[in-house]
């Protein structure tokens, strides 16, 4: 199998302020400890970027940018995207074609809207899954706290069979071990 990584919206606007996700300075520890692995094991590296045209995440703006202390290779490929689809009007699809990619890892922000949805969307296009269960998070919403958030979708998206390909939830302190 042919793995690629896909960090998803690790950006820094995420990680400060009143709204950011539970966690960032420890999820971007370990999303860097995933990069540097997946580096050392020939495995690609897409960073995909949420932008909007004005306002919050604007392309360009410092909030738009990756997150400080974010591990970026010049060999990583970044992409951008404008819904919580990573796959919607992207070249991802294509991307992942071009590098022969039969399995995803999957990491980033926010759980309930970019990883979620681009999690079913992967399932949809027949790739298997891995899904870091500490390797994304959410700010949390008035209802379930950012745990309660990430802990929900770690046990929904690992139950969902009707696609075929299945997501397989993974720690990312002992995935290089076990793979």
């Amino acid at each position: 199998m042919t793995k690629v990584l896909l960090v998803i919206d690790v950006q820094q606007g995420l990680c400060e302020g009143e709204d950011a996700v539970f966690d960032g300075p420890g999820l971007i520890g370990r999303i860097n400890q995933l990069t540097v692995g997946c580096h050392a094991a020939n495995v690609p590296v897409i960073f995909i970027q949420h932008e909007s045209t004005a306002g919050y995440l604007e392309r360009g703006s410092r909030a738009w940018q990756l997150a400080q202390g974010l591990k970026v290779e010049d060999s990583d490929i970044c992409l951008r995207k404008t819904a919580a689809d990573a796959f919607h009007k992207t070249v991802l699809l294509s991307t992942l074609q071009e590098l022969g990619a039969t399995e995803l890892l999957v990491c980033g922000m926010h759980t309930e809207f970019c990883v979620d949805t681009t999690v079913r969307r992967a399932l949809a296009l027949g790739y298997p899954v891995t899904l870091f269960e500490d390797g994304h998070s959410s700010a949390g919403n008035r209802v379930l706290s950012p745990q309660q958030v990430i802990a929900h979708h770690n046990a929904t998206l690992s139950n969902i069979s009707s696609f075929g390909p299945r997501v397989a939830l993974a720690n990312s302190s002992h995935w290089f071990e076990a793979a």
